[in-house]
Order: structure tokens, then sequence, then C-alpha cells
């Protein structure tokens, strides 16, 4: 046996990861949200930053860097993947969007636990939109196995729009 008969299943594990690591990234910005329209509940927030800490450290980086192995081992098992029109070429690069955005949600994680942000309810739940964008994208170039100027510019466009009007959203009356 060689590891081409391990493929597909590397491919699982990829998908898995990739599921875990987003998980984290559709949560860990709606725990900021808790976290800062709740920070004068000093109890709330202590309880929040545990969950903020486990579901960075524990879930989304571990996830994160075994999405990124299986994914190279994926091309170097398979480095005809990038050939054709792009579409790989265009994954991978909104793949390391969603890294940098995994990172900067580290950065906030900090920030917060130190009781030293500005950042709005608003800010987090706008930031929120992320990842979903970058997860549409980089599924419809995977399921397509084409790149389509118009399909990522119009879902830029859109992600843009709709991030604008949460961070513009006016806060509901309790």
């Amino acid at each position: 046996m060689n590891i081409m008969d391990y493929y597909l299943w590397i491919v699982v594990f990829h998908i898995m990861a990739v599921m875990s690591w987003m998980a984290m990234l559709f949560y860990q910005p709606r725990l900021y949200v808790y976290h800062t329209e709740h920070k004068d509940k000093k109890e709330f927030v202590e309880v929040v930053k545990i969950q903020e800490y486990k579901m960075y450290k524990y879930i989304g980086l571990p996830a994160m860097w075994a999405t990124i192995i299986s994914g190279v081992l994926m091309l170097y098992l398979r480095p005809d993947l990038l050939k054709g029109d792009g579409w790989m070429h265009a994954k991978i690069f909104f793949a390391l969007l969603l890294i940098a955005y995994s990172f900067s949600l580290g950065y906030y994680r900090k920030k917060l636990e130190n009781n030293d942000y500005s950042k709005s309810g608003n800010f987090f739940r706008a930031y929120n939109e992320v990842p979903t964008f970058l997860s549409i994208l980089i599924v419809g170039y995977v399921i397509t196995k084409t790149f389509s100027l118009a399909f990522t510019f119009i879902t830029i466009l859109f992600a843009a729009y709709l991030i604008y009007k949460v961070y513009k959203q006016k806060k509901k009356e309790e």
C-alpha cells in the first residue's frame, strides 16, 4: 500500500477538521458580543472568558492546523489540483484569509481577556459574518471546480453590504 491509498481518508479528515474549525470561527465572535455587551456583569464575563479561551485554544487552533496540514498533504499527493482555471488558487487565497481571520480572533480574545478593548458588540456581530462569506466562496470553488469572477464579485459585494448593515444596526431596546 502507498499513501495514495489513503487519499480519500485524508479528504475525510480535512473536511472534519474544516467543520471543527468553522464551528470556532462562527461562535467565537458571538462570545465576544456577549462579553462586550455584558461587561458590567463581572461573574458573567468571567465565565465567557473561560469559554473564549477554551473555544479558541482547544477547538479552533488545533482544527485550523489539522485543516492546513491535511490540505497541504492533499495538494502534495494531488498537485494536479493546482491546474485548471484557478479555482484551487482562489480557494487557497480565501483559506489564507480565513487563517488570518482566525488569528485576529486570537488577538481580540487577548484584548478582551485583559479588559483592553474598544470594539462594540455591533463590531463583533458584523465581524462574525466574515467567515460565512469566505466559506461560501471556498465551498463554491470546491464544488464547481471552477473560478467565477462574477460569483466572487457578487459574493464580496453582498458580504460588504450585509456586514455594513449589521455594523450599523441600532441596539434593540430590552
